[in-house]
């Protein structure tokens, strides 16, 4: 019998992995490394990557710093369109359903840091790019794939192409 999961399946259990490892790995940076400070974990790597405890009140980038109300009313409402999308998702659709997975976990996560505490947690930190988590690389991770599965879908309707010139052309 081939029996596919259920699209809530793939997509809670990914998303309680993304909230598990996002919320675990915050916790032991907000525990073990006081804000601004840098563990080295690949010491010939020093100029180009770190872990450094930062926090931000912001969006990506640190956009719109101060707007955590506004960062939990779009949690709230990416969460409740994923709840509801789901619903009409095909079994078969397992990259989509990991893909929202990545998108729900990742909001969440960091919904919580925000209603927890004010602000998010970053601390993987590339030096030439702005610090990030967990939760964030779930979120780019599942929109990318999100954006790719749709540019490789193939159009199942093609329109056909309208005929040289018009009707009344063609009739003359």
């Amino acid at each position: 019998m081939n029996r596919r999961l259920r699209p809530g399946w793939v997509i809670f259990g990914t998303a309680a992995i993304v909230i598990l490892l996002d919320q675990l790995s915050k916790r032991w940076i907000e525990g073990n490394l006081p804000i601004g400070e840098s563990l080295v974990p690949f010491p010939s790597l020093v100029n180009f990557f770190t872990i450094t405890h930062f926090t931000n009140t912001g969006a990506a980038f640190g956009l719109l710093q101060g707007q955590s109300i506004l960062f939990v009313a779009i949690g709230i409402a990416v969460a409740v369109a994923i709840v509801i999308y789901m619903r009409y998702l095909p079994r078969d659709q397992f990259l989509v359903q990991l893909a929202l997975g990545l998108q729900l976990g990742g909001a969440l996560g960091n919904m919580i840091d925000r209603v927890r505490q004010g602000h998010v947690t970053d601390f993987i930190f590339f030096h030439f790019w702005p610090a990030f988590n967990i939760a964030d690389m779930a979120i780019v991770t599942g929109v990318g794939l999100m954006a790719l599965l749709l540019l490789m879908q193939k159009d199942e309707n093609p329109t056909k192409a309208p005929a040289e010139g018009s009707a009344e052309e063609q009739r003359a």
